[in-house]
């Protein structure tokens, strides 16, 4: 099932399934987790971020293709960071482009596979991980490249925490319809112009195995968001570089879930 969050007419925060663009299903959540459609269609006002989370947490340098375009080795552990839960974006919402990020250009993007985690989750078996997962979504970890760097000390939480830094949606789609998630292609365009090219195949470490790790003696609550790392092809790496600019259109998609869309705009 394709779930999205969305407000109604009347303001309340509310789920719903089978959107066609204007309307939708409402959903009903079971306390095992499992979602079922009321059969109630409602108008879609706006689209909200598939989940709240409790926490974002990010994986780097995921991807081997990604890893040898920036020329680095591959990772022998996941590089783990974190992105402030007030970077949170939705469908269609603006990717705003700091006054602090603009002069030099320095922004960039990251399609991204979205984990959402459904239960507490500590000391999971890697074969046991996917279980603890209630779907996937789409998700763009936009990167302020020199503050991610030398003008954040080089931690990177800085350069990828500014307001609207994580877009995400504009649906989760559901485990019943997503069972292996290395099997997923995964594409990034910029003003129609298309960037990043690739298959979660490619990932360094898998979903089961993020998950494995990242719960080892800690808990990753429920509504945990985690973005699994990006392919090749971002803007940095690329002669002459691409960075954001006000004006551009972002679109991320993965197959089985949908197209990621936001528009760029400059602070103030």
């Amino acid at each position: 099932m394709k779930i999205i969050r969305f407000t109604t007419q009347q303001g309340k925060k509310v789920m719903g399934c089978d959107w066609d663009g204007k309307t939708a299903s409402l959903v009903e959540q079971s306390a095992d987790y499992s979602f079922s459609d009321t059969g109630e269609r409602v108008d879609v006002v706006k689209v909200l971020p598939p989940v709240e989370p409790s926490a974002i947490i990010c994986i780097g340098l995921n991807y081997r293709r990604h890893a040898a375009e920036t020329g680095q080795e591959i990772p022998k552990y996941p590089a783990v960071f974190m992105k402030y839960p007030g970077s949170l974006a939705g469908h269609k919402d603006a990717i705003v482009i700091p006054e602090c990020a603009s002069d030099p250009p320095e922004v960039d993007y990251e399609a991204e596979l979205g984990v959402i985690i459904k239960k507490a989750a500590k000391n999971v078996p890697e074969e046991e991980a996917l279980d603890y997962v209630l779907g996937y979504t789409c998700t763009n970890d936009v990167s302020a490249r020199r503050w991610q760097k030398h003008a954040g000390g080089f931690q990177w939480t800085r350069g990828k925490s500014y307001d609207t830094f994580c877009p995400c949606g504009p649906v989760m789609t559901t485990t019943d319809e997503i069972t292996d998630p290395q099997t997923l292609a995964i594409k990034c365009r910029l003003n129609g112009e298309l960037m990043q090219d690739s298959h979660t195949s490619d990932m360094v470490f898998s979903v089961a195995n993020m998950i494995a790790y990242l719960s080892q003696s800690s808990t990753l609550l429920p509504g945990t968001l985690i973005l699994t790392g990006t392919p090749e092809g971002v803007g940095f790496t690329r002669k002459p570089r691409v960075f954001l600019a006000p004006g551009d259109r972002m679109e991320v998609e993965i197959e089985g879930i949908g197209v990621l869309e936001n528009p760029v705009e400059k602070e103030g």
